[in-house]
């Protein structure tokens, strides 16, 4: 991720003392599952809402809540704020921004985000009053004078009772506000369309002909691109997943509605990422009423080809960029080239279904990216990283062996 090149990113998690500190449990989980390694500090009240041992277990790392009992440092407060790439607070009560706006260092987690010279994300989580109360506007408007990034605080209703703003942010927004303080902000200026997910092909009412796919791939690639900066759009088959933090999605659910949604969003896109496991056959005349085993036995069903998706993208993509993905269970390469070559894409994500690391649902994927310039594997990677590395192949120069097509491309 940008500055940090292979390494793995670092997040310092400063968890405040209110009563959404159970939620900086899901941040820190989700930002282990975007790759990062996750450190916490603590203020003493944070630790009456949730132990030390809770984050101590989740981290793998001890937490700092002293200045002077943090095994392996004498200054942990130094070391910690020199080790983070990015520091998240959460959720930061009206207290510790009055101390940050005015550079109080009164305990380990203040004096550890005084040190911190890398990017801080404040997560607000209050009383509608406290938030709105002129002394925390203002020390808010400090912060982001600063340079401080914010992430809510969402309007709801708050553990007190009262409904207003003051609400934590929800654990996906704050743990994507997180990862954009990481990542290069590359695709800034590229709108980037993404589909994911199966399609439901209707045998009638009730029954559908489907796949395994989850799309959890394209739902990480479109989480990704959004963090660095692009505009997306997701066109999404059924899928219980929830759509990424600025990202539009359009729901469909069969492939010829796959089909005509990504081609009519495709004419305002740059870029098109064909992730979904779109189905190849759906049935010719579906019934329009549940069938009866009883009297309408289903001993054959007529199937006709469905519309080839990536195929109408390539030819109309002009210098545009299109990806496909070759979810294969024998000869991956060999189809993927095939693919590659037969529907004109600029690049095929090859990955091997069979294996377990990489099949339908797993939160990792061990793929190959295949251009006429030849094939580059990568290892076993979560699927934030495998994403991460599609889209450094798009922009110039973003990758190994690659290079613009266009003004804007991958080579």
């Amino acid at each position: 991720m940008s500055e940090q090149g292979e390494r793995t990113p670092r997040v310092l998690l400063a968890v405040c003392g209110g009563i959404a500190a159970y939620k900086a449990c899901e941040v820190l989980r989700g930002l282990q599952k975007a790759g990062c390694e996750v450190r916490v500090t603590m203020t003493a009240d944070a630790v009456r809402f949730v132990g030390t041992v809770t984050f101590e277990a989740l981290s793998g790392a001890p937490v700092a809540t002293s200045l002077y009992d943090y095994p392996g440092s004498a200054i942990p407060h130094i070391d910690l704020a020199e080790w983070a790439d990015a520091a998240v607070v959460v959720p930061a009560t009206a207290n510790v921004m009055a101390k940050m706006a005015c550079g109080i260092a009164d305990d380990c987690l203040t004096t550890t985000l005084l040190a911190c010279a890398c990017p801080v994300l404040v997560a607000p989580g209050m009383n509608v009053h406290m938030w709105q109360n002129p002394a925390t506007q203002a020390n808010a408007a400090t912060l982001r004078g600063r340079g401080v990034s914010f992430v809510g605080p969402d309007t709801g209703r708050l553990a007190c009772g009262d409904v207003g703003e003051g609400k934590l942010a929800g654990v996906d927004e704050i743990v994507s506000a997180a990862l954009a303080l990481l990542g290069p902000r590359d695709l800034v200026g590229l709108h980037v369309l993404v589909n994911a997910g199966p399609t439901h092909e209707a045998i009638d009412p009730v029954r559908y002909i489907a796949n395994r796919s989850t799309g959890k791939m394209g739902y990480a690639i479109a989480e990704a691109a959004a963090r660095r900066g692009a505009e997306v759009t997701l066109v999404s088959g059924p899928t219980s997943l929830v759509a990424p933090a600025g990202v539009r999605r359009v729901d469909v659910e069969s492939a010829a509605q796959m089909h005509d949604a990504t081609l009519a969003e495709f004419e305002a896109a740059d870029v098109a990422i064909c992730s979904a496991a779109v189905a190849d056959y759906t049935p010719v005349a579906p019934a329009d009423h549940k069938l009866k085993k009883s009297r309408e036995r289903l001993d054959a069903i007529e199937l006709t080809e469905t519309a080839d998706i990536l195929a109408d993208l390539c030819a109309v993509k002009g210098p545009r960029v299109v990806v496909g993905f070759a979810a294969e269970t024998d000869d991956l390469l060999a189809h993927a080239r095939e693919k590659l070559e037969r529907k004109g894409a600029d690049l095929i994500v090859a990955n091997d279904v069979s294996r377990p690391e990489s099949t339908f649902g797993a939160d990792t994927n061990r793929v190959a990216f295949v251009t006429a310039g030849g094939v580059e594997q990568l290892e076993t990677l979560p699927l934030p990283a495998v994403a991460d590395a599609l889209l450094s192949r798009i922009v110039p120069g973003g990758g190994p062996g690659t290079g613009p097509v266009g003004e804007k491309g991958l080579g």
